[in-house]
């Protein structure tokens, strides 16, 4: 256990959440199910129960600290890696690796974004056990992958090489987030399964895999080594990060390398990127409404989802299939089949009236 590292990624704006999600207080933060828990704290209190919570490491951005810290009191600042930019996540991968090294050159690490669901827990840990058992030994940079129950466009998917009978097997292919046609013919065609954007891997692996497929990252890093878990890190971390390629680690790394498997797993996974997720995911009532949040009356109304401020009631008649959200200054109505154009309402909502509605 003590090689085991964890990596939350928790710096991201989460528009798709709008107006609920802010750029002030985004999705991670948020409690999305009416647990008591924000999305941040049951991902650290899933991992905390498999990986000793000292070796739990949270990456976010530097004006999220504060909201780290709130909601993450017993994470040590020193196991906060604050992002002075946001450069996607190969490069917050890359400083968290040279990090770990520095305290453990013997580290197994998994990474995973803070805004999953997870509804199979003991699966869930039976897997990353796998996972770490398989990275633990052999050199192998490592995804978990999702079996589809529907030809969902919204994930990317991963395509398998069926070269055994194990639950790991070779990446043939990575497709993102294909078009409805195509993620059927994924879904019948049985050799693909929903990326999960979570990661296993040693350090030493993922370091070398890094060094040859994201030099422009790393070198910088390499020539360093020294300063990682001193107190002239964060100066470097400042000084250099700004220098570094805005690239996810799927398409700087795991689309390059080699030495790519994935873990096939079903342990009821979901990426809550959207209302749609949030509206898959929640009780409905007899009609098929989600009350997410706040005081409701509805009449003839279908398929909705509807989150407003605890202290307000919403009265609605005769709406179907829509997202109605109500948070501070913003009210957002608009239709479910249409939510892809709420990055675009964002847009024109700040040329429009300025940042204080974003």
């Amino acid at each position: 256990m003590k090689d085991r590292y964890c990596v939350i990624m928790c710096g991201g704006i989460g528009s798709r959440f709008w107006p609920f999600s802010r750029t002030y207080r985004p999705k991670q933060f948020l409690d999305f199910f009416g647990t008591g828990r924000s999305l941040l704290q049951s991902t650290y209190d899933r991992f905390s129960r498999i990986i000793s919570p000292e070796n739990i490491f949270i990456s976010t951005n530097e004006m999220y600290v504060d909201l780290v810290k709130e909601q993450l009191p017993e994470v040590a600042d020193e196991r906060i890696l604050a992002e002075p930019q946001r450069r996607n996540t190969a490069p917050c991968i890359a400083w968290a690796a040279y990090h770990i090294q520095a305290l453990n050159p013997n580290a197994n690490i998994v990474v995973t974004p803070a805004d999953h669901l997870i509804l199979k827990e003991d699966s869930f840990a039976e897997c990353i056990d796998k996972g770490m058992k398989f990275v633990e030994k052999y050199p192998a940079l490592l995804t978990l992958g999702v079996k589809p129950n529907r030809p969902e466009t919204g994930y990317g998917y991963i395509q398998i090489e069926d070269d055994n009978n194990e639950d790991i097997k070779t990446v043939k292919t990575f497709t993102e987030k294909p078009n409805i046609e195509l993620a059927r013919v994924f879904v019948e065609s049985g050799e693909f399964f929903w990326n999960s954007g979570i990661f296993i891997w040693n350090v030493q692996t993922v370091i070398k895999a890094m060094q040859r497929h994201l030099p422009e990252i790393v070198n910088r890093c390499e020539a360093n080594k020294e300063v990682f878990n001193t107190p002239k890190e964060k100066e470097f971390v400042n000084e250099n990060y700004m220098a570094c390629p805005n690239i996810s680690i799927d398409f700087g790394l795991m689309e390059k390398a080699s030495n790519v498997f994935v873990l096939c797993a079903e342990f009821g996974w979901a990426d809550l990127g959207t209302w749609g997720s949030v509206y898959e995911f929640s009780a409905k009532d007899r009609n098929g409404n989600v009350g997410a949040k706040g005081k409701q009356l509805r009449y003839d109304c279908n398929n909705n989802v509807i989150a407003v401020p605890e202290n307000k009631l919403v009265v609605l008649q005769g709406l179907n299939d829509c997202i109605v959200v109500e948070s501070d200054n913003v009210l957002l109505i608009c239709q479910k089949k249409e939510e892809q154009r709420i990055r675009k309402f964002i847009t024109d909502a700040k040329v429009n009236f300025g940042d204080d509605f974003i």
